[in-house]
């Protein structure tokens, strides 16, 4: 049902005069599981792994988002274990409407991966500006701008954490937190065009 009310909620947005465009910016954040095997048993969650972030290892699962580059709307989640790539999650977040995709630098060198499942769309991801201690300063620039845009996903992460509590993992397995996050998406999508909404 999270994937239905997800739908029904952007369908009601659309019907509202609140269009999802054709530019996407994609990305993942980590929801953190319990690591302890205190439980009765004995065992971590099969279905959550760890991954290294910075010089930090988390165990738990990533919340993958597709958010629409003016809207800020989500328009597609995906959950998957906190070890898998980014960029394993762009065929699955794709629509195939886009025109222009942005990331981070996780989704870099596939562009064939996003024209593949979004034929029209322009590769905006960051692309890697220093090679071998030299740093490119044209693509370090560009890579400045990309971000201007890319950085308004994390404020609908900041919304799924803060406003609804969606920092750690309530159940176990991945099948039922996905339908916790389709349901969360569709909370934060009104939230975030709550005023629009009661002006209406």
């Amino acid at each position: 049902m999270g994937k239905v009310l997800l739908t029904a909620v952007n369908d009601h947005l659309h019907r509202s005069g609140i269009k999802i465009a054709k530019g996407t910016i994609v990305d993942a954040t980590i929801i953190g599981a319990p690591s302890s095997t205190k439980n009765k048993d004995g065992q971590r969650d099969p279905e959550m792994h760890q991954t290294a972030k910075g010089q930090q290892w988390y165990f738990g699962m990533k919340a993958h988002v597709e958010v629409d580059s003016k809207t800020k709307l989500i328009h597609t989640v995906l959950a998957s274990a906190a070890n898998v790539q980014d960029r394993d999650a762009l065929p699955y977040l794709l629509h195939g409407a886009e025109t222009r995709v942005w990331g981070d630098q996780g989704y870099q060198g596939h562009a064939h991966l996003i024209h593949r499942h979004a034929p029209r769309a322009k590769d905006f991801t960051n692309k890697r500006y220093r090679f071998r201690g030299k740093v490119n300063e044209v693509e370090k620039a560009k890579n400045r701008n990309k971000s201007g845009v890319r950085a308004k996903v994390e404020h609908v992460f900041g919304v799924i954490k803060n406003i609804f509590g969606f920092r750690k993992v309530r159940y176990r397995g991945l099948a039922k937190n996905l339908h916790r996050l389709e349901v969360t998406a569709a909370l934060t999508n009104l939230y975030m065009v709550r005023r629009r909404l009661l002006n209406a």
